[in-house]
């Protein structure tokens, strides 16, 4: 991951593609990207085309201003969710023997509207600004607690001690899944985003491992329900039809991939910017109420996700032909990062106008679990400025990363005197 070498084969460039509109990126493995994320996406922000198309991992497009992403993200009819056509994916299932495992679908992330709403109106109430603050006293518990364990030492890695087993541990006991199983339950997850494989058809047997890792959990919340999230799925009707098994698989590949891994690498960008910038820790320790106004400027600064889509027509969208089939990339990190949208975007200004980011992304697959994110990253902020003394990086152990469809962070490794 840190040589030319590593990034993938180049693919033949379509003919309906300009050569002003080719860019060499490897979004898994450009080593600049993986030694340090955001400068890299700055860099691609300056230096490439709005969109452009990207010969490594099969080729595709990577959409790169805020107008093509604001815009992508909303129209479902020219950008679709969908990877393996309905019909398409109809015909597969019929096709499979008896006795053969159901093959996941994630819904209502890889679902289009209209189907896209019956799937998400379940889980609406469970991921409301009202559910989410009933636990926030719990998450800041958690957090006080991983804070406190590594207080004292002087020194820690964040993401393994604590950004990772905080949003985890949350999620897990939300969903009704054991926390005794959380490393291998994240082994699962890795494995899946870490996939660049072009052909969506390569990813259905992980999603199917990932299915059957909770298939036991599932059985049991359908003859014992409890409060969680599993059995409140249960109980729901899915086009005036009871749930099934195969609805609970589909669900919970959703939630178990988003749930168990991007919230913690929004705190490694994050807790990195703040060891950074001790007055930014002052003021906030001064001040916790700004914490918030941080969190989205943060947010801004380091968004981490890259949705996928496929382009569902032929078309010209923002003046570049594209063609049905192709896959496109909504480029969130450098969309927030666009000149046009936020003055001098590279800095981080608390005091900054406009925060009004797309990290979320938008249109009808704006994430579900915002809300449980800000507050999750909003308590971690305030739980680290306010109970431990200044930190920084430790300048022997230098931040690592990973990149795909999360850009995420590997290991941060602080110090703080004692």
């Amino acid at each position: 991951m840190s040589s030319v070498a590593s990034v993938s084969p180049a693919a033949p460039k379509p003919s309906h593609v300009p050569d002003s509109l080719v860019y060499d990126f490897d979004m898994f493995r450009d080593p600049a990207y993986v030694a340090d994320p955001h400068k890299r996406v700055f860099d691609l922000v300056k230096n490439a085309p709005p969109i452009f198309w990207t010969p490594r991992n099969g080729g595709h497009w990577m959409l790169m201003s805020h107008a093509a992403n604001f815009n992508a993200s909303r129209d479902t009819l020219a950008f679709s969710s969908e990877f393996i056509p309905r019909d398409e994916m109809a015909a597969m299932k019929a096709q499979l023997p008896p006795g053969m495992p159901h093959i996941p679908q994630p819904v209502p992330i890889n679902v289009d509207p209209p189907e896209h709403g019956k799937y998400r109106t379940p889980l609406q109430r469970v991921f409301s600004p009202k559910a989410i603050l009933a636990i926030k006293d719990s998450i800041a518990a958690l957090a006080t607690e991983l804070v406190d364990k590594v207080k004292d030492r002087g020194h820690c890695e964040l993401m393994k001690e604590i950004a990772e087993p905080l949003p985890v541990q949350v999620f897990l006991k939300m969903l009704g899944l054991p926390l005794d199983r959380q490393d291998e339950y994240r082994a699962l997850v890795s494995s899946h985003l870490s996939d660049p494989s072009p052909d969506p058809r390569a990813i259905i047997p992980k999603l199917q491992r990932i299915a059957a890792s909770m298939n036991d959990t599932f059985l049991a919340r359908r003859d014992n329900p409890q409060d969680d999230i599993i059995s409140l799925l249960w109980k729901i009707e899915i086009d005036g039809k009871p749930t099934t098994i195969e609805d609970m698989q589909n669900y919970g590949v959703l939630l178990f991939i988003a749930g168990l891994d991007t919230v913690m690498n929004g705190m490694g960008h994050g807790v990195r910017h703040l060891a950074q910038n001790p007055a930014l820790q002052e003021q906030l320790r001064a001040n916790p109420k700004l914490v918030p106004e941080a969190t989205e400027e943060i947010l801004r600064r380091y968004s981490f996700t890259i949705p996928p889509r496929i382009v569902a027509h032929d078309m010209v969208f923002e003046g570049v032909q594209m063609k049905a089939r192709e896959r496109a990339m909504l480029f969130l990190p450098a969309a927030d990062l666009d000149p046009k949208e936020f003055p001098n975007p590279e800095s981080y200004d608390l005091n900054r106008e406009n925060k009004v980011h797309i990290a979320f992304n938008g249109g009808p697959h704006r994430c579900l679990g915002s809300h449980l994110a800000r507050v999750e990253l909003q308590v971690l902020y305030e739980v680290m400025v306010t109970r431990l003394p200044t930190f920084r990086l430790d300048p022997k152990h230098p931040p690592t990363f990973h990149c795909g469809h999360v850009v995420g962070v590997d290991s941060l490794h602080l110090l703080w005197d004692v």
